[in-house]
């Protein structure tokens, strides 16, 4: 079990992907570039065997954006986006459409 105020410290965010592509060197990550509403930010995700990167650009995700910053593939991912799956991985969106940087909770 998780304390509810742990659970507060998280800032979950809708992101709207701005552009995708492969991380070179790479068969698993792509490297996203997202808009959060009050900024842009990159993040590195283990998307790349499930989803082409024009497939992902466009869409609204859910992201954590208060994330310790930490270096994927020598490059730096911003946060983490949220997703489910184990055999196959499905990036958690929004049924409709809603600004970038609007908190989940």
């Amino acid at each position: 079990m998780v304390a509810y105020e742990d659970f507060a410290k998280l800032d979950l965010r809708v992101a709207r992907v701005l552009e995708a592509q492969p991380v070179e060197g790479s068969n698993k990550l792509l490297r996203l570039l997202v808009d959060i509403g009050i900024e842009k930010r990159q993040i590195i995700a283990g998307l790349a065997k499930f989803y082409r990167p024009e497939d992902v650009i466009g869409r609204n995700i859910v992201i954590i954006a208060n994330l310790d910053y930490r270096k994927l593939a020598g490059l730096e991912s911003q946060g983490m986006l949220l997703a489910a799956g184990d055999e196959e991985i499905v990036i958690l969106t929004t049924e409709k459409e809603i600004a970038p940087g609007t908190k989940v909770g």
